[in-house]
């Protein structure tokens, strides 16, 4: 067969060792990503260098980074490169990560490698989705992060751009952008640097602080003094000034041990912010009988840690989310000078927050009192009725007067909490609890701890109270058939350890199913 392909002589454009500078940039949306990318073209450009950035977006909001690319080289006798769009494993001069995990997930695609590549990186961390959905503990270990990269890059440049950023009142691109001319690995100086940002024209002196306090922290290898605008610090929890608290700080010392004193003096100090001095009173008693249980069990040996344990889960089960606790939280001081100081936001602009809201029928009768909520959920074809007018989502502009004053009058119904149904339900549950781990603690000391452990899977509010309720109620029911067994807190903290890790509740099973089938 004959080849007809006409074969052309392509010479070599320059020696072969002449290549691009090539940048990889992973930043999540929000921070800044686009703008940095579009910073060192322009840098690259005002050189008289031909650039090209290309970028690829995560799948969505914190579950995926953005990639962007940027290859650049000078001319070589007036003839344009041909320049890649994505980086190759191996061939990446500079990976810049605008969050720690994202550096870790660069090192992973094999874009960092040690022969070749500078990686700059921020080490604060944004939690992913999947972290911010663990039931438990689900953070995510940076450690091994840490370790890689002394492994895997050629340089590094880690330090919390983020932190630096916000102290100068700017965004983490800018201190990107000072770590990268502070890195000196472009052929550029820092006045060509500055010229960039200038030609932005948006926010240009905080960008120029963050850019001059990032380029001494990555060339100095020390923290810069802080300058420009600093943020307040978060004000302190205030102390109780009440003279009418004194006494129950009086009374819980003396009836509880050293041990219990920190967790206790907190726990009750929750329960009283979330309603008043009696139901203080009311986790002081309970709490006095936990210990007497304790201490007959030989808890003195064992330094009181059904005590402990107690003070913090009952405070947790006592201050449960309501309607109320929601409207009260969302109508405090502190948390709109929280938002305000995570916004960054300064003099002469103005905040405003739309919330998203979906309460359902549940939570609205649950509020009524006692009688007339169990009459309501006893007819369900009124209760179904109800729902459909009730159970929409609404957006809601909380500091509006309107939505605020709302809001304020739902949250001024503590006197009513104690007499709703919602009040009683849970107070039925956690007593069934406590006698739960009372009866464990009789035989097994460890096996009462464990079970008091178990209210870590309640929390939240709506849909996510549900399911951890769920949860709760499977795990301590699967543990009571364990009593007596001389394993059974190992088995109990498997359970509970099960519940946390898996959202969809197939691990849990699996370990309730291990267990019936040695019972």
């Amino acid at each position: 067969m004959k080849d007809d392909t006409v074969k052309l002589t392509l010479p070599a454009a320059g020696p072969a060792t002449e290549r691009p500078i090539s940048i990889a940039i992973v930043a999540m949306g929000g921070q800044g990503g686009g703008v940095l990318t579009d910073w060192i073209v322009k840098l690259a450009e005002n050189q008289g260098w031909v650039a090209q950035s290309t970028s690829v977006p995560g799948v969505a909001q914190r579950t995926g980074a953005t990639i962007y690319y940027v290859e650049m080289m000078p001319p070589l006798d007036g003839r344009r490169p041909i320049l890649a769009q994505m980086p190759t494993p191996g061939d990446v001069d500079v990976v810049l990560a605008s969050e720690f995990m994202e550096a870790g997930r660069s090192i992973l695609r094999g874009i960092v490698t040690p022969d070749r590549t500078t990686l700059i990186a921020s080490n604060h961390r944004s939690l992913a989705i999947t972290e911010k959905m663990a039931p438990g503990e689900g953070i995510a270990d940076k450690s091994a992060v840490s370790q890689a990269i002394g492994v895997t890059a050629r340089r590094e440049i880690v330090f919390d751009m983020d932190a630096l950023a916000v102290r100068n009142g700017s965004v983490i691109s800018a201190a990107m952008f000072g770590a990268l001319a502070g890195a000196d690995i472009l052929p550029f100086g820092q006045d060509d640097y500055l010229t960039v940002i200038r030609e932005g024209g948006r926010g240009v002196e905080a960008s120029i602080r963050t850019f001059e306090a990032a380029y001494t922290r990555a060339t100095s290898g020390a923290a810069p003094a802080q300058t420009g605008e600093q943020p307040e610090e978060p004000p302190a929890e205030a102390a109780t000034v009440d003279p009418r608290f004194l006494p129950l700080l009086t009374r819980l010392r003396e009836i509880l041990p050293d041990a219990a004193h920190a967790m206790a003096e907190a726990g009750l100090r929750k329960v009283v912010d979330y309603q008043d001095l009696d139901y203080g009173r009311e986790y002081l008693d309970l709490l006095d009988r936990l210990h007497a249980a304790d201490a007959e069990a030989g808890g003195a040996g064992k330094g009181h840690l059904f005590t402990v344990t107690a003070a913090k889960y009952l405070a947790n089960a006592m201050a449960y989310d309501d309607v109320i606790r929601v409207a009260d939280l969302k109508t405090r001081a502190q948390r709109r000078a929280r938002i305000e100081r995570e916004m960054g936001l300064r003099e002469g602009q103005v905040l405003q927050t739309t919330e998203f809201m979906h309460p359902r029928m549940e939570e609205v009768n649950g509020l009524l009192p006692a009688r007339l909520g169990r009459w309501i959920e006893a007819r369900p074809r009124l209760f179904a009725w109800l729902d459909r007018r009730i159970s929409k989502g609404r957006r809601i502009r909380t500091y509006t007067l309107r939505w605020f004053l709302m809001l304020y009058l739902v949250s001024s119904l503590r006197w009513l909490r104690r007499r709703s149904l919602r009040h009683e339900v849970e107070t039925a549950h956690r007593d069934a609890w406590l006698a739960a781990a009372t009866r464990a603690l009789a035989n097994n000391y460890q096996l009462g701890v464990e079970v008091l452990q178990c209210r870590r899977l309640v929390k939240g509010y709506s849909d996510t109270h549900t399911r951890g309720l769920s949860k709760f109620d499977k795990v301590v029911a699967t543990i009571a058939l364990l009593e007596g067994r001389a394993d059974a807190a190992d088995w109990a903290r498997r359970l509970r350890e099960a519940a946390i890790r898996d959202a969809s509740q197939k691990q849990l099973d699996g370990t309730i199913a291990t267990i019936k089938s040695f019972l």
